[in-house]
């Protein structure tokens, strides 16, 4: 968080497969880390510093990530199932194909994050700022996208089946081949849904 101190520091240091789990690194700088394959499954990293961190294949399933900072992190293939990454900032952050299932991303910021191909299955996205985000291809299916800010987003090919966009900005958004059923809850008029280039399924 913006004028907390960090109580430890790892920074630019090489934890490769590193075993953190369970652990309390709450406010820990892992500035440039090397945590590819690193395990910190149940950990608390509230507040911590991860910008620019090689998170590649981490494992953070039930992580608690609130308020952490991740700009520009590689989180490719990682492993966020169940993880509280409430009001994080993810903002330029590499997710392509991580598993966020069922993560807490409510208020997040996700600003030109690479979300491609990532599972977002009945993640929490609500009021998550999400501008330029590319999610090509993610899985959204029973997401909660209340509020969300998805303007000049790239959804193209994502599956919203069951999604809530309620409120949701699709400003400038490519929807082309995104996937929407009867229990989606759009923004828009299906009319204009499909004048966008969705499918209904």
């Amino acid at each position: 968080m913006d004028g907390e101190e960090m109580k430890k520091s790892y920074k630019e240091q090489s934890l490769r497969d590193k075993d953190f789990s369970n652990q309390d690194l709450s406010f820990t700088d892992f500035t440039k880390a090397d945590l590819r394959d690193a395990i910190l499954e149940e950990a608390k990293l509230m507040g911590s510093n991860f910008s620019e961190a090689n998170l590649k294949g981490a494992n953070l399933e039930g992580a608690d990530l609130r308020w952490a900072f991740l700009k520009d992190a590689n989180l490719t293939k990682a492993y966020l199932w169940d993880a509280n990454l409430e009001k994080a900032n993810l903002s330029g952050a590499y997710l392509r194909e991580a598993v966020l299932e069922g993560a807490n991303l409510k208020g997040a910021n996700l600003s030109e994050a690479r979300l491609w191909e990532a599972n977002l299955e009945e993640a929490n996205l609500s009021e998550a700022r999400l501008w330029e985000a590319n999610l090509w291809k993610a899985n959204l299916s029973e997401a909660n996208l209340k509020g969300a800010d998805l303007r000049w987003a790239d959804l193209s090919g994502a599956d919203l089946s069951g999604a809530d966009l309620e409120g949701t900005s699709l400003w400038g958004a490519d929807l082309s081949g995104a996937k929407y059923d009867d229990k989606t809850i759009l923004p828009i008029s299906e009319e204009e849904a499909q004048q966008r280039g969705m499918e209904k399924i």
